[in-house]
């Protein structure tokens, strides 16, 4: 858990770097998303999990490598706005450093659009896993997913059994709990009230 938060805090961090220094930092790491970008999500993942083996730190990097560029694009364009507002440049002419500036103004102003954005974004990690563990290429058994147990069991359905809709159900209620607890973080964030 540890380890894939400082990823994704490192993810984050790299691209209000971009945003704040501009020019060719941003330039080369905006060039290196488009070319992830070019290739299609699914055929991309199939491609690296058939090649390396779809263990389970291959599947991590597979799909923050893929997830990566739209939380590049969103943490970005965030970043840029909350760049130019004053408060920024105030800080700037006091003379703060670029890691205070982006610690203390930008991440906790563009905390909100993140933090939502991390609920759709677990929401389409959890069923991209679950549609390659149906397709064989996800987690493999002794393991259990829920894509899995869908595919074991999809045959069931021509037989009028319906079990294989009781993981799907599960996916589901997953995603919807999920982003009910995201839009309740942001509703006490926010400081609104009803």
């Amino acid at each position: 858990m540890y380890h894939n938060s400082t990823f994704i805090s490192g993810r984050v961090v790299s691209r209000l770097i971009a945003a704040v220094k501009g020019a060719w930092t941003d330039q080369l790491i905006s060039r290196a998303i488009d070319i992830i970008m070019a290739f299609p999500t699914l055929i991309f993942a199939l491609m690296i999990l058939s090649v390396v083996g779809s263990s389970i730190p291959t599947l991590i990097f597979t799909i923050a490598l893929l997830d990566s560029t739209r939380v590049y694009r969103l943490s970005r364009a965030v970043a840029m706005d909350i760049e130019v507002m004053e408060f920024v440049e105030a800080a700037r002419l006091r003379g703060e450093g670029i890691w205070w500036i982006m610690r203390h103004e930008i991440l906790p102003n563009a905390m909100p659009p993140l933090v939502a954005e991390f609920g759709l974004r677990f929401c389409f990690v959890f069923l991209f896993i679950a549609s390659l563990s149906f397709l064989g290429l996800g987690l493999q058994p002794p393991l259990a997913d829920w894509g899995g147990m869908v595919k074991e069991n999809a045959g069931a359905i021509t037989f009028g059994i319906y079990i294989p809709l009781i993981p799907a159900g599960a996916i589901a209620f997953l995603t919807v709990g999920v982003n009910l607890i995201v839009d309740w973080f942001l509703h006490l964030s926010s400081g609104l009230h009803e």
